[in-house]
């Protein structure tokens, strides 16, 4: 595996990509552009699976009984995307809040 830190990184980096579309996405829907939107809940949702392979990585290596160290880097990455997680299942929501007004 890759060092520590650029799996961290990565793991920010694609929680912060997915957040943002997601966040794009309601945007979308507030103005009626309810495709952009779609599409824009799909690249959310491929960017937290990119977040989430890495993370399955990281626990797979546990398992076998790799050792990870737990920094605050390492914390503040996994608070991250887990917030990144919550903000795209209510972005969805919201989403098709906007799609029943209009």
């Amino acid at each position: 595996m890759e060092n520590q830190e650029t799996v961290i990184f990565q793991l920010i980096l694609h929680g912060g990509n997915g957040r943002s579309a997601a966040m794009e996405a309601i945007q979308a829907a507030r103005t009626g552009d309810f495709e952009g939107a779609k599409d824009k809940l799909k690249e959310s949702a491929n960017a937290l699976n990119e977040a989430h392979h890495i993370q399955t990585s990281l626990i797979q290596g546990e398992i076998r009984g790799e050792k990870t160290e737990i920094t605050l880097l390492m914390v503040h990455a996994q608070d991250h995307l887990m917030n990144a997680i919550m903000v795209r299942d209510l972005a969805e929501e919201m989403v098709e809040l906007y799609r029943r007004i209009k």
